[in-house]
């Protein structure tokens, strides 16, 4: 018999509308967490819902508003915790960040730092979840740090999350701290539109496109 195909749910969280995403493995049940940015209490009921176990929580990027739930789910799960070695200053000014945008946690409570990454990245590494992987591809630009995360299955459609690298018919800002737009075109030009035309890219904020779509429609890149 085939494998079951891997489990995808993926939601808005915070005020910024972060797309918050649940991989997991059909045969194990043991999860991924990708970008836990806000409402830890909806990512911990969609895990329960779905009869998971966390057991790693993934930053594409170390924004605010990608990893200030990170702390409480990881506390209600023991979940490890992982981000790129060049966002680390980012993350560990998370709450500064807040505090320069004006944002408010959802529930109206004062933010808390995120606890430490239990492992940091340094770029293509394989991360394993159950009898799954994914590939974490080190794509600088929108900040020091950023990874996409692309997922290759026999039988199944490609799928990349591509945090804030690239967005349906955009790419992510690059004046915030640390960010260059050379290298954010450098990093999608020979990182992802070399990936597979029906590779389905789930961005950090927004609507689902495809490596074809950006290659031929995207103007910035």
């Amino acid at each position: 018999m085939p494998a079951e195909k891997l489990v995808r749910q993926t939601f808005p969280v915070g005020a910024l509308g972060c797309n918050c995403t649940i991989v997991s493995c059909p045969e194990t049940r043991e999860a991924l967490v990708i970008d836990p940015g806000d409402e830890a209490e909806a990512i911990l009921a969609a895990l329960a819902e779905g009869g998971l176990t966390a057991v790693k929580l993934i930053h594409t990027h170390a924004h605010f508003d990608h990893v200030m739930a990170t702390g409480e789910v990881a506390a209600r799960t023991g979940a490890g915790i992982l981000l790129h070695a060049d966002d680390r200053w980012l993350y560990d000014h998370a709450v500064m960040q807040t505090e320069a945008f004006g944002i408010r946690r959802s529930d109206g409570k004062p933010w808390q730092s995120p606890p430490a990454p239990t492992h940091e990245l340094h770029g293509d590494e394989a991360i394993v979840f159950g009898h799954r992987e994914t590939r974490a591809l080190h794509t600088p630009g929108h900040t020091p740090g950023s990874i996409c995360l692309y997922f290759e299955q026999a039988a199944e459609t490609p799928i990349l999350f591509a945090g804030d690298t690239l967005f349906r018919g955009s790419i992510g800002r690059t004046d915030l701290w640390g960010g260059s737009t050379a290298a954010i075109r450098k990093s999608i030009r020979e990182r992802l539109l070399t990936l597979p035309d029906d590779t389905l890219i789930i961005p950090g904020h927004g609507r689902e496109t495809s490596v074809l779509r950006e290659r031929e429609n995207n103007p910035h890149v």
